[in-house]
């Protein structure tokens, strides 16, 4: 399995005074455990609420808290960081920072790094609306920052509004996003992901096994990359990534009409999704009966490559062809016969390559033969996918 797009990054992590500051702790382990290298710095109200005992026995490395006991700190540890990370992020240190001011670790440290920022604010939600607040915020995101703004909930305070920092996940995908190369940047990518729902009546349907996983790695890494992405979407419970236009259906008709509507100005197709084979022939307006008897008729669902590759001006077409066993050469069959550009083709019988996995065993095929690829992560899976894009777009 490949290595972590993290693994031997260094992160310099800020922690400011606020009550969000117990998800830094949590931010630190995930970081971590995506083979990050952390360091942490604190200003003096934030250890009011978590001691840096904590942070340094999870981060494996020393907290900065003192700008008088290590007086080269803050110019030594952002020289060796390639992100610098404030989370959370009071109104008090936005400010600071927006005027330049420098009386603490964190405004030092920040004044002596030259990579990319990223701030996570956490504050009461008039706080955060008020005007200097936000002119504070543009001041920072007009020199280039990158602010992961707060979510909206219930605050420490009681109250219910926009303040409340952002999920450490978002955290952490922000931080992949800014350390990856954007290779894709300037390309418009469609992705359509998961199962769709062909319904017999009001309350019962076909389907399968799609989780929609492997999709919205997809979409995760596309963006990670640079790309402008929109993700066409069956039934599935995976959190869709953050900057991705999302399109909801159901049924295979709602995905082709989605994918038409989406299509122009694409540059890559990439079908993921898991369109149910069989539509019912006969739709039942009402519940039918449970002790009724009653012949299931179906017909094929629209065949959404097709419709796509046959189209005058197409975009580049990933397909995918999931099986049952090594019978690669149904997907070479589909490769030839859609007009795909290459096809990822995977056997859903192996262990670790199947339905609502996080991990997937592929291979890609096209005119050059087959490219086997041993079992990875599904984010893995799609590097290599839009690696061989790039490769095959040259």
């Amino acid at each position: 399995m490949k290595p972590s797009s993290l693994k031997n990054r260094h992160v310099l992590l800020a922690v400011t005074g606020g009550i969000a500051v117990y998800k830094a702790a949590e931010l630190v382990r995930r970081l971590r455990s995506e083979e990050a290298e952390v360091t942490v710095v604190m200003t003096e109200s934030s250890q009011r609420f978590i001691t840096p005992l904590t942070l340094e026995s999870l981060s494996g490395n020393r907290v900065c808290t003192d700008i008088f006991s290590e007086p080269m700190a803050h110019i030594n540890l952002p020289e060796s960081a390639d992100l610098f990370v404030i989370a959370p992020a009071t109104a008090n240190i936005i400010g600071k920072l927006a005027s330049g001011i420098a009386d603490d670790m964190v405004a030092l440290s920040f004044l002596a790094f030259k990579g990319p920022v990223i701030f996570a604010p956490a504050m009461n939600w008039r706080m955060y609306e008020h005007p200097v607040v936000q002119r504070n915020i543009k001041t920072l995101k007009d020199l280039g920052f990158h602010e992961i703004e707060p979510e909206e909930g219930e605050l420490a305070c009681g109250e219910y509004g926009v303040g409340r920092m952002a999920d450490v996940e978002r955290i952490v995908e922000a931080v992949k996003g800014c350390l990856t190369k954007k290779d894709l940047d300037g390309l418009k990518v469609l992705v359509v992901a998961g199962p769709t729902r062909e319904y017999i009546d009001p309350v019962r349907f076909i389907s399968n096994r799609s989780s929609g996983k492997m999709g919205y790695a997809l979409a995760r890494v596309a963006l990670r990359r640079g790309a402008d992405v929109t993700l066409v979407s069956g039934p599935v419970s995976v959190d869709p990534p953050p900057g991705a236009t999302v399109v909801r259906v159901e049924t295979s008709d709602e995905m082709l009409e989605a994918v038409k509507k989406n299509i122009g100005g694409v540059d890559i197709l990439v079908m993921a999704a898991a369109v149910a084979d069989f539509v019912p022939d006969d739709y039942s307006p009402d519940k039918r009966e449970k002790g009724e008897k009653f012949t299931l008729r179906l017909r094929p669902s629209p065949d959404i490559v097709k419709a796509v590759s046959d189209m005058k001006t197409r975009p580049f077409i990933v397909g995918f062809s999931a099986e049952t066993g090594p019978n690669i050469a149904k997907a070479e069959k589909k490769l030839r016969e859609k007009g795909m550009d290459f096809i990822v083709f995977n056997d859903v019988t192996l262990d670790g390559a199947g339905f609502d996995c996080d991990t997937n065993k592929v291979s890609i095929i096209d005119e050059d033969g087959i490219a086997d690829y041993p079992l990875m992560s599904k984010e893995d899976c799609s590097e290599i996918i839009f690696d061989h894009y790039l490769r095959h777009s040259k």
